[in-house]
């Protein structure tokens, strides 16, 4: 079984469409999406997106997230929280090499998802560029949310009905990432053809 984080962003594109979304193994390798009580936490803490994700608080997607929750022992903790300062030291040493090329500087909590996955065998799975940055720094696996989607589809997790409905939907919500933009046409071309 191996772990695939995923970091707010990823969870807020598939997690109203994807359902159930978490705690499901899926391919040869069991993936198992997940998501961290700090992620959710983030949310919940942040105005903007509690009003422009309402659905989030939806009882049975909390149920869910409840239900398949990650534990942690002390000792685990601990070492994450270490790893993590590590990794946040390392970003606040190199402000301008994390807010180039539209990066953004990965957050407290995107360095704990990220020092878990360094810490824990786990995939960590987000559309920030700055994190794919550190997770590259640092030798930590890594996805975009397209890779995740795409592995689900492959496992037969989910149909091409639903990829084409999720690319649909973030498109409307002005909401398609650059990487989502051009896996679109690499990743999925056989559902969306390649660019002319």
């Amino acid at each position: 079984m191996t772990l695939v984080l995923l970091d707010t962003n990823a969870y807020l594109r598939l997690a109203k469409r994807i359902r159930p979304l978490l705690g499901i193994a899926f391919g040869q390798k069991q993936y198992v999406p997940t998501i961290l009580k700090q992620v959710e936490d983030e949310i919940l803490k942040n105005p903007r997106l509690k009003f422009s994700y309402p659905w989030f608080a939806n009882t049975g997607l909390t149920a869910e997230r409840l239900s398949k929750r990650v534990r942690l022992n002390s000792q685990e903790r601990a070492q994450i929280e270490a790893a993590a300062s590590v990794l946040r030291a390392h970003v606040l040493a190199d402000p301008h090499g994390y807010t180039a090329l539209g990066r953004s500087p990965p957050s407290p909590t995107d360095c704990f998802l990220l020092a878990f996955g360094q810490v824990r065998p786990a995939i960590v799975a987000t559309d920030d560029l700055g994190m794919h940055k550190l997770a590259t720094d640092f030798g930590i696996d890594i996805w975009h949310g397209h890779d995740l989607l795409k592995k689900m589809l492959s496992a037969k997790a989910i149909d091409n009905d639903l990829v084409r409905e999720i690319f649909t939907a973030l498109e409307i919500n002005d909401d398609l990432p650059r990487s989502w933009q051009e896996a679109k046409h690499t990743e999925f071309k056989k559902l969306f053809g390649s660019k002319p």
